[in-house]
C-alpha cells in the first residue's frame, strides 16, 4: 500500500541500532547434550576414514588426522553450514595422490594452501552458488570416476601388494597381483569388508544396541583385534613422532603446473563442499525432531573451507572439504549446531596425541579394504537411476570414463563439453509435423523453437493452403525471437483463423489482427504479450495506454468496469474449466486449509502467486500492516481475533504465517505519525503497531537482518521488526499458545520484497529471538510456506 502522512519529527521515537545487548556482549559457549553425543559418533567414523584416505593418497598418515582436526574445528567454527562436518574427503584422493607423486609432499601442502586462498577469494566475490550450476550428471560422474580409481588402487593393498601410479596401470597390474596374493592381508581385508557390510543389518534388540557403534569403527577394530590376537605379521599403521612431522614447504615445480593443480583442488573441493552443504540442508529439513537449523550460507561456507585448507596445508595436512558421510551421521545423531563438528575435531586432536600406540596396531590392509568399499559406494545406484531418468547417461559415462583415464580436472572438462553438446543437440532437435483434419490443418512442433528450426517451420507452414483454418500446437518450453517473428508473420498473412495451443490443446495466445481500430489493435497486442496473471494488475505493455481509461474519451469508471468484466470473462473461459472439479470437491467436503496466512492489504502482495497456492490451501486474513491486535484490547474490531480463533480451533490449521512486505504504507504512516495527529479510523487501527515501533527503538533488541545485510532504511527495518512483533502477539492468544505447547501448531515469519520479487523466511520462529532476527531468502527449489500447492491443484484439476 502507498498510504503516507505528513512527517512528524518533534515527538517521533529516536531509532538507533544498538551495538550490543544491554550489559555488554554476551558470549556463552553452550554445548547441548545432543551435540556432545553426535560429536562422539562422528569422531568414531572420522578416525578410521581419515587414516584410510591418507593411506590411499600416499601421504603421511598423520596428514589425515591433521585435516580431520582442522576441518572440524576451523571449518566447523567459520563455515556457513552449521551441521556440515569437514575433513579429508575421498573426492580429492586421486588429485592429492597425483600431486604427491609429481611434486612431493611439501609442495602438495603448498598447493593446498594456495587452493584455500583461492577459495577465500571466491567467497569474497560471492560466487558460491555458481558452483551449483554444474550439471549433477557431471558431479556424479566425477565422484564415480574417483571411486573407481580409488578402488582399483586399494585393491592392490587388499591383496598384499603396492598400488601403481594410475588407474590404467592398476587395472593392468591386477592379473599379476592376483597371481601373488598375500593370504594374511586378504583374510584381514575380507574380515573388514564382512563386518562393514553386515554391521547395519544385525537383527534383534541386541543388534539395535550394537549398531549404535559406527560400522567403519567396528570393522577396523574387529580386524585389528583379530590380527593382534592371532599374531599375524603384516604391515600396520606407523605414526611417527609429531616432532618429525613434515610441514608445508616452498612450492617447487613449473608455475603453470602448480597453478593448474591449485585450481583443480579448488574446483573439486569447492563443488563437493557446496553440494554436501545443500544435501545437509535437505537432511536437516526432513528431520522431525530437534530445533530448526538455519539454512547454509554458501559463501560463508566456502570461506570456512578456504580458511581450513590454508591452515591444514600449513600444518602438513590433506586438503579439506565438506564430507557427506560424516555430515549425514552428524544430522542423524541429532546435532543441533556447529559445536558438534568442532568437538569432533577436538576428539581427533586428543586421539592423535594420546592414542598413537593403539592406532599403530591397525593393519594397513584393513584400512585399504575400508577405503575400497567407500570407493565402490561412490558409484551410487541412486545417482545412476536419477541420471537415467533425466536422460543424461551419456554425460555421466563420459565424465566417469574421462576421470579414470585422464584425471579429475581433464575428466570434468570433458564432461562439461559433452553436457554442452547434449544440450545443444536437444535445443536444435525439433520435430515439426503436419496433418489434415476435418477442421483444417494441425501442425505439431515438438521441441525447442530456435532460429535453427525456422527453415523447417516456414517450409511446413507454407504447405497449408491460404485461408485454411489451422491449429499450431507448440510442445516445448522455449521459443526464441526468430521463431516468434516467423510464426507471427505467417499468422498475420495467412488470412484465416489460426489457433496457437500448448500440448494440452489450450490456447496460449490470441491472433493479432493485421489491421483494426487503435483500441482493438492495442487490446490484441496487450493480450498477445501478457502472461495469464497480468490482468490482475494495471498492466501495460507495448504502447502506453491513454491515462484514465482503456481508450481515449472513456470515463475512468467505465474503463475499470471493463477491465474487471474482461478479467472475469477470461477466468470463466480459461481457468474455470481447469478448477471446476476441484472447487466442486471443496464445496462438497468443506475447506480444510493447512495454514492461516496473515498479510497486508497491499494490492501488490498476491498471496496465491508468491506461495504457489490454490483453492483450499490458505485461510487468508488481510489488513493494513498485517497487524495482530493483542488479546483483550479495545479496538472496536474483533475480526482478526475471530479469524485466528476460527482457524486454530475450528479449521485446525497446522501453521500460521505473518507476512510483511517492502514499502508498506502502513509502516511508513506509523513511522511518521505523532501524538498531535487528529484521531481517525486509520490512526486507531495503526496503534496496534506501536509495539513494533517500540521494539525497533529498544536497545534490548538488535535490528533484524535480511539475507545477511542490514535493512536499507528505517521503513524496511520497521516492516521486518513488525513481522517479529506480530508473531509475539500471536503467542498471547490462548488457543495459539495451547496448540504451540502440544506441538500441533507452528508459527512462521515471512517478508516479501516487492521490487525484488523475492520471499524471505524468518529463521527460528519457534521462539521470538531477542538478539538475532534473521530473514533468509527462499531459493527457487525451496518454495514458500505453501510451495507446491498450485501443482497439487493443477494435478487435481487435470
Amino acid at each position: 500500500m502507498t498510504l503516507t502522512t505528513p512527517a512528524r519529527t518533534a515527538n517521533r521515537p529516536r531509532v538507533q541500532r544498538p551495538h550490543s545487548p544491554p550489559g555488554g556482549p554476551r558470549h556463552r559457549f553452550r554445548i547441548a547434550g545432543a551435540d556432545l553425543s553426535a560429536s562422539v559418533a562422528v569422531f568414531l567414523i572420522a578416525l578410521p576414514l581419515s587414516l584410510g584416505i591418507a593411506l590411499a593418497t600416499g601421504a603421511p598418515l598423520q596428514a589425515g588426522l591433521v585435516a580431520a582436526a582442522v576441518g572440524g574445528i576451523v571449518a566447523g567454527r567459520l563455515g556457513g553450514s552449521p551441521l556440515q562436518v569437514s575433513g579429508p574427503a575421498a573426492g580429492l584422493t586421486v588429485v592429492t595422490a597425483e600431486l604427491i607423486q609429481r611434486y612431493g609432499w611439501r609442495t602438495t601442502c603448498a598447493v593446498t594452501v594456495l587452493a584455500g586462498l583461492a577459495q577465500l577469494v571466491l567467497a569474497a566475490l560471492r560466487v558460491a552458488r555458481s558452483a551449483l550450476a554444474v550439471s549433477p550428471a557431471i558431479v556424479h560422474g566425477m565422484l564415480a570416476g574417483i571411486g573407481v580409481t580409488i578402488a582399483l588402487a586399494q585393491l592392490h593393498v587388499v591383496l598384499g601388494g603396492t598400488p601403481q601410479s594410475s588407474a590404467v596401470a592398476n587395472a593392468r597390474g591386477l592379473p599379476a597381483q592376483l597371481a601373488h596374493v598375500s593370504g594374511v592381508a586378504l583374510g584381514v581385508s575380507a574380515l573388514t569388508v564382512a563386518v562393514l557390510l553386515s554391521w547395519p543389518r544385525l537383527p534383534g534388540r541386541a543388534g539395535r544396541l550394537v549398531r549404535k557403534v559406527p560400522a567403519a569403527l567396528a570393522a577396523v577394530t574387529g580386524a585389528t583385534v583379530v590380527a593382534a590376537l592371532a599374531g599375524l605379521r603384516l604391515p600396520r599403521v606407523d605414526l611417527p613422532s609429531w616432532s618429525s612431522h613434515a610441514l608445508v614447504g616452498l612450492p617447487e615445480g613449473p608455475l603453470l603446473g602448480l597453478v593448474a593443480a591449485a585450481l583443480t583442488v579448488t574446483l573439486v573441493g569447492s563443488v563437493e563442499s557446496l553440494l554436501s552443504a545443500v544435501a545437509v540442508d535437505k537432511l536437516a529439513a526432513a528431520r522431525r525432531t530437534g530445533p530448526p537449523v538455519p539454512r547454509s550460507r554458501l559463501d560463508r561456507e566456502l570461506a570456512g573451507q578456504g580458511a581450513a585448507n590454508v591452515l591444514s596445508g600449513a600444518l602438513g595436512g590433506l586438503p579439506v572439504t565438506g564430507v557427506a558421510v560424516r555430515s549425514a551421521a552428524n544430522v542423524s545423531a541429532g546435532a543441533t549446531g556447529r559445536n558438534s563438528a568442532i568437538l569432533h575435531g577436538v576428539w581427533v586432536v586428543l586421539a592423535a596425541l594420546f592414542l598413537v600406540p593403539v592406532l599403530d596396531l591397525i593393519p594397513l590392509a584393513s584400512l585399504a579394504a575400508l577405503v575400497t568399499v567407500v570407493g565402490v559406494q561412490m558409484v551410487s545406484i541412486t545417482h545412476l537411476r536419477s541420471v537415467q531418468r533425466n536422460r543424461e547417461m551419456l554425460v555421466y559415462v563420459a565424465t566417469l570414463t574421462a576421470v579414470v583415464l585422464t584425471g579429475v580436472l581433464e575428466g570434468v572438462v570433458i564432461g562439461v563439453a559433452v553436457a554442452v553438446a547434449v544440450a545443444l543437440h536437444r535445443l536444435t532437435r525439433t520435430r515439426i509435423t503436419i496433418e489434415e483434419t476435418d477442421e483444417g490443418h494441425h501442425v505439431r512442433a515438438r521441441g525447442q523453437l530456435t532460429f535453427l528450426a525456422v527453415p523447417r517451420l516456414s517450409r511446413v507452414l507454407h504447405q497449408i493452403p491460404q485461408h485454411s483454418p489451422c491449429v499450431v500446437e507448440l510442445d516445448g518450453s522455449f521459443m526464441d525471437h526468430a521463431a516468434y517473428e516467423a510464426l507471427r508473420d505467417w499468422q498475420a498473412s495467412h488470412g484465416a483463423d489460426v489457433r496457437l495451443t500448448g500440448p494440452a490443446g489450450h490456447r496460449i495466445t490470441r491472433p493479432t489482427p493485421a489491421s483494426g481500430s487503435g483500441s482493438a489493435a492495442h487490446s490484441a497486442g496487450r493480450h498477445a504479450c501478457c502472461r495469464p496473471w497480468t490482468p490482475w494488475r494495471n498492466h501495460q505493455c507495448g504502447e502506453q495506454q491513454p491515462h484514465g481509461g482503456e481508450g481515449a474519451g472513456e470515463e475512468p469508471g467505465a474503463a475499470t468496469g471493463h477491465r474487471l468484466a474482461s478479467g472475469i470473462g477470461a477466468f470463466q473461459r480459461d481457468t474455470a474449466p481447469l478448477v471446476r472439479d476441484e472447487l466442486a470437491r471443496l464445496a462438497r467436503e468443506g475447506q480444510r486449509p493447512a495454514q492461516l496466512f496473515l498479510t497486508c492489504a497491499d494490492s501488490r502482495v498476491v498471496t496465491s502467486m508468491i506461495t504457489s497456492s490454490g483453492p483450499g490451501d490458505l485461510f487468508t486474513v488481510r489488513n493494513l500492516g498485517n497487524l495482530v491486535p493483542l488479546p483483550g484490547e479495545e479496538s472496536g474490531d474483533d475480526s482478526v481475533a475471530a479469524a485466528i480463533e476460527y482457524a486454530v480451533e475450528v479449521l485446525r490449521v497446522e501453521s500460521i504465517t505473518v507476512c510483511g512486505h517492502s514499502g508498506c504504507g502502513a509502516m511508513q504512516a506509523l513511522l511518521n505519525s505523532g501524538p498531535a495527529d487528529p484521531p481517525s479510523p486509520l490512526r486507531r487501527w495503526l496503534r496496534h503497531g506501536l509495539p513494533s515501533l517500540e521494539r525497533m527503538a529498544s536497545r534490548r533488541h538488535a535490528w533484524a537482518r535480511i539475507a545477511g545485510r542490514l535493512p536499507a532504511d528505517a521503513v524496511e527495518q520497521l516492516c521486518l521488526t513488525n513481522v517479529v512483533q506480530q508473531l509475539e502477539h500471536l503467542r498471547r492468544y490462548e488457543s495459539v499458545a495451547r496448540r504451540l505447547a502440544d506441538g500441533s501448531l507452528t508459527l512462521h515469519g515471512m517478508y516479501f520484497h516487492v521490487g525484488e520479487a523475492q520471499a524471505y523466511l524468518l529463521a527460528g520462529t519457534d521462539e521470538v529471538h531477542s538478539y538475532d532476527d534473521v530473514f533468509n531468502h527462499v531459493p527457487p527449489a525451496a518454495g514458500g510456506p505453501a510451495a507446491g500447492s498450485q501443482g497439487r491443484q493443477a494435478a487435481r484439476a487435470s
